[in-house]
């Protein structure tokens, strides 16, 4: 786990939490019809749940629930993890995914303060041990649907790069900083740009080390 005792500025202990409510609420008006036509659209190619729930490390690696739009048909081909998910991904989903509409109803995390709009991407909890004492600082920070490793590759930069890159950001967090990201992220999004690492469907698994494979990482 971080060190809570670590002394914040006043925008980590208060300011960052009412940009994150600012902008959430003004922008759910805008973006409601827009999720409602997404789950209406999961529904009716995916089936239920429209939802995809899933438990992850959020600030000091406590768990919480995170929320997005199902991007993969049930598991049922008996397949290894690997291919099921290359398998189960379909193209509409790649299409949430390269959108970012699938990460939308994380909007909803960051009301419930779980989440915020910017930080490091909260990954998976089997991850928590693998990190080295420095990787492991990410989590002094609340995770964001988006943040600086998000601008500087997103998944096509390796795992070592995006934690040394989510730890910077912990050391450098500022409101300037979060305005910068949220600006880079909509341009990101428009190009489509790092959506995927080569050869998986998202990136490579985190094992602690240089190899790996396919995983629901994102």
């Amino acid at each position: 786990e971080a060190d809570p005792g670590m002394p914040m500025s006043f925008y980590a202990r208060s300011g960052k939490r009412l940009l994150d409510l600012t902008l959430a609420v003004l922008a759910l008006p805008w973006l409601l019809g827009v999720m409602a036509v997404v789950a209406l659209l999961v529904r009716l190619r995916l089936g239920s749940p429209v939802l995809f729930r899933h438990q992850r490390p959020g600030f000091l690696g406590r768990p919480f629930i995170l929320y997005k739009f199902r991007t993969m048909t049930e598991s049922g081909s008996g397949l290894p993890e690997l291919q099921a998910d290359a398998e189960r991904l379909t193209s509409f989903g790649r299409f949430l995914r390269s959108t970012s509409l699938d990460e939308l109803p994380q909007l909803f995390n960051v009301l419930k303060g779980d989440m915020s709009l910017v930080g490091p991407r909260p990954l998976l909890m089997r991850y928590l041990p693998l990190y080295s004492r420095e990787q492991a600082r990410r989590h002094e920070v609340k995770p964001g649907i988006t943040g600086w490793a998000q601008v500087n590759g997103r998944n096509a930069v390796s795992w070592e790069d995006k934690f040394t890159l989510d730890v910077w950001y912990a050391d450098h967090l500022s409101l300037w900083l979060d305005l910068r990201i949220i600006f880079l992220t909509l341009w990101k999004v428009l190009t489509q740009d790092g959506v995927s690492q080569p050869g998986f469907v998202t990136a490579e698994e985190f094992t602690g080390e240089a190899q790996g494979s396919a995983g629901e990482a994102k």
